[in-house]
């Protein structure tokens, strides 16, 4: 039989000092998401870690790689009839 401490992996305890006001606010924010602090708090620091780690990833290519990726991106675009349309519709902001 297996005992229900074996069925979840096991989890690390975090410690942090924080002070009375941070505390209220992350109180506030997961309460407006229905979620306890702890689910809160753990939840916002691993999609901060996941943005950081996509941040500082390196995707190794060649210089040549590397220069006709550049090539296109500074070119005009080729007319079209799409660009256009677009070009000849006014900007939201602009409408009255």
């Amino acid at each position: 039989m297996i005992s229900a401490d074996t069925d979840q992996p096991k989890r690390e305890t975090l410690k942090l000092r924080i002070a009375p006001g941070e505390l209220g606010l992350i109180d506030r924010a997961a309460a407006a998401q229905g979620k306890n602090r702890t689910d809160f708090i753990l939840e916002a620091a691993c999609i901060a870690a996941e943005e950081v780690i996509q941040d500082h990833a390196k995707l190794p290519v060649t210089h040549e790689a590397y220069q006709a990726l550049l090539e296109p991106l500074g070119l005009p675009p080729k007319p079209n009839e799409r660009l256009r349309k677009t070009m000849r519709t006014p900007a939201p902001w602009d409408m009255e």
